[in-house]
């Protein structure tokens, strides 16, 4: 008997107001957590958790079409929608598209869950993350 190559997973999210949706090809990369000023200052929380897809396994489906744009720095621009202004991720010239979990429908799948965090030092001595325990 053949066996069926398994399909990869499908991650879908938003906005707040749903104008911008995307849908994501799996598997997720480099699942993290943030807390450099950037990340804070993008997302308004002290830790950003982020995961990422290459460009071509994301696409944009909702009646916005793509996120509007914000160039952060020479290798990036954040993401955002431009009716409600959720926080959607940031979109790299590499190309990679890294995703705010916050907007995906299911947050809380386990191929999502963060494994490292980057930028220990820029969050408050009070604030702990714990990525990669459950």
């Amino acid at each position: 008997m053949k066996e069926r190559a398994k399909k990869p997973k499908l991650h879908t999210g938003g906005c707040l107001c749903g104008a911008v949706r995307f849908e994501a090809t799996g598997p997720a990369e480099k699942p993290h957590t943030c807390s450099c000023r950037m990340c804070q200052r993008h997302t308004g929380a002290l830790t950003a958790p982020w995961v990422e897809f290459p460009s071509d396994r994301v696409a944009w489906t909702g009646p916005a079409g793509k996120p509007s744009v914000y160039r952060s720095s020479d290798y990036s621009s954040r993401a955002f929608c431009p009716t409600c202004g959720s926080s959607l991720g940031a979109i790299d010239d590499n190309p990679v598209v890294a995703l705010l979990l916050g907007a995906f429908d299911k947050p809380a799948a386990k191929e999502l869950m963060p494994t490292y965090h980057t930028n220990r030092g820029g969050r408050p001595k009070w604030w702990h993350v714990e990525a990669g325990t459950e």
